[in-house]
């Protein structure tokens, strides 16, 4: 009687740290959570997938049948509790970052994850090197825990390969002419350099074309790419004598077009400055006489007599103020 007490009231005691102790659990704020009951995640009302998100839009026709996800009941931070049954899975949502060359599986390769190396459209072998800021999201836990053995490394893949192919189809754009058109007759339009020097000149662009490129991460993996930052290409050894030598000439041509369509504009300002000025003087020379004519053809309206006046008015004034006068004798 006594042995089988015991045993119940060791039972009771197992059972109360096993259920109740055992059951408490903590979300912090940094983190969410999702439960699941033997094996299957506690799902939103409705049967809703990722494809009732907003987060879907950025996926191609094909894909969305690829990843099409449950929405996750996702619990905030707090204090809860779960049955024996049932298992809690945590995700960290703050923003991580994460050196691109990094390889998860490998952490040996890329020089030790320090620079990632890629071919330019010219065939040389370049270095990369930069960051890339990601974070869980929560709108599609479901992918990044259940969907996907190693999102992480899938995410990392995804965008080491769309980098690569974007830097060995990336061509700097030619020069414009007036119009925004193609500028193939202007002078110097065709120094535009190699893949390399036009590459380090459009870091900007390279960066938003990946971020672009990337929005459709969280509807993949579960994974948002916040920004990625490439700060440094660094060419072969080999050409970056070549390279210099190429920017200093090209630097040198730019110089010469700048100065030349420099000058053309301020004699192309003076010229339209020159004839402003002696349209002004044609309009200040013609005003007298549009007065004048218009004078006259009020007084021919009011009269030939006060025309006849006005005449001879005009002419006694000039004959007072002329020095000689010259008359036509009649024959």
């Amino acid at each position: 009687m006594d042995a089988l007490l015991g045993f119940l009231i060791g039972f009771f005691i197992w059972f109360i740290v096993r259920v109740v102790v055992g059951g408490i659990y903590t979300v912090n704020q940094n983190e969410r959570a999702v439960k699941s009951s033997f094996g299957r995640a506690e799902r939103m009302p409705g049967d809703k997938t990722t494809l009732d998100d907003p987060i879907a839009s950025f996926l191609l026709e094909d894909e969305k049948t690829r990843y099409n996800y449950p929405q996750v009941r996702v619990i905030p931070p707090g204090v809860y509790f779960k049955l024996p049954w049932e298992k809690i899975r945590k995700v960290r949502i703050a923003t991580t970052t994460i050196n691109m060359a990094l390889d998860l599986e490998n952490p040996a390769a890329n020089e030790g994850g320090t620079r990632l190396e890629a071919v330019t459209k010219d065939q040389l072998n370049t270095g990369l090197t930069g960051q890339i800021r990601y974070r869980i999201s929560e709108k599609n836990l479901y992918a990044f825990l259940f969907g996907i053995k190693q999102p992480l490394v899938h995410v990392m893949g995804y965008f080491v390969a769309v980098l690569r192919q974007r830097i060995a189809n990336f061509e700097a754009k030619p020069l414009a002419g007036e119009g925004g058109t193609l500028a193939a007759g202007v002078p110097g339009a065709e120094v535009i350099g190699v893949s390399i020097n036009d590459l380090r000149k459009n870091l900007r662009d390279l960066n938003e074309y990946m971020d672009q490129e990337c929005r459709s991460a969280p509807a993949r993996y579960g994974v948002t790419l916040d920004a990625s930052l490439i700060t440094g290409i660094d060419p072969p050894p080999e050409v970056e004598s070549a390279l210099a030598a190429i920017n200093t000439a090209h630097n040198q041509v730019s110089s010469d077009i700048s100065l030349a369509q420099a000058s053309a504009d301020q004699k192309i300002e003076q010229s339209k400055r020159a004839v402003e000025i002696e349209t002004l003087k044609a309009q200040a020379e013609m005003e007298p006489l549009k007065l004048l004519a218009a004078e006259l053809a009020e007084l021919y309206r009011a009269g030939p007599a006060v025309l006849e006046a006005y005449l001879r008015n005009v002419r006694l004034r000039l004959y007072d103020k002329a020095q000689e006068v010259y008359l036509e004798a009649r024959r």
